[in-house]
């Protein structure tokens, strides 16, 4: 199976506009901090991910479904290959 088909990009939103347009600022404590550009509102990039847990864990779960989907497609096909000639096993 191939990782990279499973690779994901999830857009954060803004807490307070659900705006897309956020900016990376790094702090003087060396903290990352996001800025939204249409209202203005500074948070701490733990934060934010946190704010966007419900989006993610979606994305998450539509991930592993259809992983586990395609894990199960790939052993059927592979016990088609190894049994399928057989008289004495039947591979629906």
């Amino acid at each position: 199976m191939d990782a990279e088909k499973y690779s994901r990009s999830i857009t954060l939103l803004c807490p307070t506009c659900g705006s897309t347009d956020l900016t990376d600022q790094g702090a003087d404590d060396g903290a990352q901090i996001a800025v939204c550009s249409s209202c203005g509102l500074e948070i701490n990039k733990d934060d934010l991910i946190s704010e966007n847990s419900e989006n993610i864990a979606a994305h998450v779960k539509e991930i592993g479904q259809e992983i586990s989907r395609d894990f199960a497609a790939e052993i059927r096909k592979s016990l088609r290959e190894a049994w399928g000639g057989s008289k004495y096993f039947k591979v629906k």
